[in-house]
């Protein structure tokens, strides 16, 4: 429990007002730091010309250093998670891009997958002095995410891929004997105080041929920035991986076959283009005519599905590929970020069609891979994973 003076203390940095507290109600005075702390709200949340932060003539203005000062200021008063929330909401309240033009600015902030996609939509006018800064802050969150996700996604599909290939005639040292067990257990002998295995299960020889094509297919459209960051991240992780023949395909009205570029995701980023309209139907066609192995292959398309192409042949193309033997997953978006705006026409009728729609946070879409490449219900997967979570 806190005592009233702080819950006042509190309210007072809350709710802003005069120095002594009484524009506010609270009649709390702030402290020199509390008031050094309050002066940096203010210059966000007090900066649209209203109330008092008006008459204290709060705001970031236009100058440079006083925006450096204040990026400065939010890092030393709150902690990463906060101010990466401030951040975001000084580019939405205070249109500070333009910050990000100017490599001193843009080396203070504190990285993060937000200002990767808003870095992405800059791309094509980042003055070439910002260039190599904004790349550098690209691959600090790029190296931060592999960190946390990429063994977690290669150990998911390593393990899908050795269950798939599991053989009723292993050898000695490919025994699968929690399954063997289980799956004899009805075969005990009391006179030998042992099981009687009839049938032995185990896993096939580790495989150096490419056993499973993966194709992963992103809307970049100005609404799926941070899908668009992790998706070129997992598409890297997936391409490292021997057993897999990974292909990365960006798409807005035109399409960009990235995959040349997988061995670095810092560069598949920077290849994309954010913003613009959207043609699926045409993204799908491409895919479809680069698929040489049908019933191997994952086809996941990352987008809202509000599609500005044909819609009757988006659909057409979806059974298809379906029909064809292709396992087929629409993300609506790949994100931590909640959930996401969609066309639920869209995602209705490819539901109908086979092809599963919803949304994934990163963390859930190793399992999701891995459940698609041994070919299970994804929809009931969806039900005990991402429903549930």
């Amino acid at each position: 429990m806190i005592g009233e003076a702080e819950r006042l203390r509190r309210w007072r940095l809350v709710l802003g007002g005069g120095a002594d507290g009484a524009a506010d109600g609270t009649g709390v005075a702030l402290s020199a730091a509390d008031g050094a702390l309050d002066g940096a709200l203010a210059a966000l949340y007090d900066a649209d010309g209203g109330g008092d932060g008006a008459r204290r003539g709060a705001g970031l203005g236009g100058s440079a250093p006083k925006v450096a000062r204040w990026l400065g200021d939010i890092r030393r008063y709150f902690p990463n998670t906060v101010v990466r929330v401030l951040q975001r909401d000084a580019l939405d309240r205070l249109g500070l891009e333009r910050m990000l033009l100017e490599p001193e600015l843009l080396a203070a902030v504190e990285p993060d997958v937000h200002l990767v996609g808003t870095l992405l939509s800059l791309n094509a006018v980042l003055p070439e002095q910002t260039r190599q800064t904004a790349r550098q802050v690209v691959r600090t969150v790029v190296e931060r995410l592999e960190a946390r996700l990429g063994e977690r996604m290669r150990a998911a599909v390593t393990g899908a891929l050795n269950r798939a290939a599991r053989t009723r005639r292993p050898r000695h040292g490919d025994i699968d004997w929690d399954r063997t067990i289980r799956a004899n257990l009805r075969h005990y002998s009391p006179e030998l105080g042992t099981i009687i295995p009839e049938r032995v299960i185990g896993y096939g020889r580790r495989q150096r041929q490419v056993q499973r094509e993966i194709v992963l297919a992103i809307d970049q459209s100005g609404s799926m920035a941070e899908s668009v960051v992790y998706a070129g991240l997992f598409g890297a992780v997936l391409a490292s991986m021997r057993t897999l023949r990974t292909r990365l395909v960006a798409f807005d009205t035109a399409v960009v076959d990235l995959s040349d570029r997988l061995d670095d995701p810092v560069e598949v980023l920077f290849g994309t283009q954010l913003g613009g309209g959207t043609d699926i139907n045409r993204a799908l066609a491409y895919c479809q005519s680069q698929i040489t192995r049908p019933s191997e292959t994952v086809l996941v398309l990352i987008s809202d599905l509000y599609e500005g192409g044909v819609r009757e042949q988006l659909l057409s193309r979806a059974r298809a590929l379906v029909e064809s033997g292709v396992q087929v997953v629409a993300l609506l978006a790949l994100s931590d970020s909640g959930a996401p705006a969609y066309d639920h026409d869209n995602a209705a009728a490819l539901h109908a069609l086979g092809v599963p729609a919803f949304a994934c946070t990163p963390d859930l879409f190793p399992d999701l891979m891995a459940a698609a490449i041994l070919r299970r219900d994804l929809n009931h997967w969806v039900s005990a994973h991402v429903e549930s979570s």
